[in-house]
């Protein structure tokens, strides 16, 4: 596998927000409204975690589907520590892994997500160079 170029191109909207992507696939960003944003969309740094749920969220989906492994309801939950002084990076990083599938498949689910974090999620690689990264499994019955 060899490696490749990623380009995006974001455009200031006025209003401390921005946008970025192409065609109606288009991501607003906005600043906190405690930095003057309006509040309308995510920070750039939600947008980070989004992209670590995504990667991993993926990663695990396809996984389970490839097993044959039925579950539902899959949810993400990314929180994140700060460090205190700027620029404030993230410290701490805990991803939570909400689905319904039956507990038999518990190993299987939970294989899944170490490799997504071992193997696979690149935006959790190289978040993991400047943060901790844990997971939790939270599984409810399908």
């Amino acid at each position: 596998m060899s490696g490749g170029t990623l380009k995006v191109t974001t455009q200031y909207e006025g209003q401390k927000r921005f946008s970025g992507g192409d065609g109606e696939a288009r991501v607003l960003m906005d600043a906190s409204t405690g930095a003057g944003g309006l509040g309308v969309a995510q920070t750039p740094k939600q947008l980070v975690l989004q992209g670590l749920a995504g990667c991993t969220g993926l990663d695990v989906a396809a996984m389970l589907e490839k097993r044959e492994i039925a579950f539902a309801d899959f949810t993400l939950e990314v929180t994140a520590d700060l460090t205190k002084y700027f620029p404030q990076i993230f410290k701490k990083i805990h991803v939570t892994y909400r689905l319904r599938a039956a507990e038999e498949d518990r190993p299987v689910i939970e294989r899944a997500i170490v490799q997504s974090k071992e193997r696979f999620c690149g935006v959790g690689a190289m978040l993991e160079k400047s943060a901790e990264l844990t997971w939790e499994l939270d599984l409810a019955p399908l």
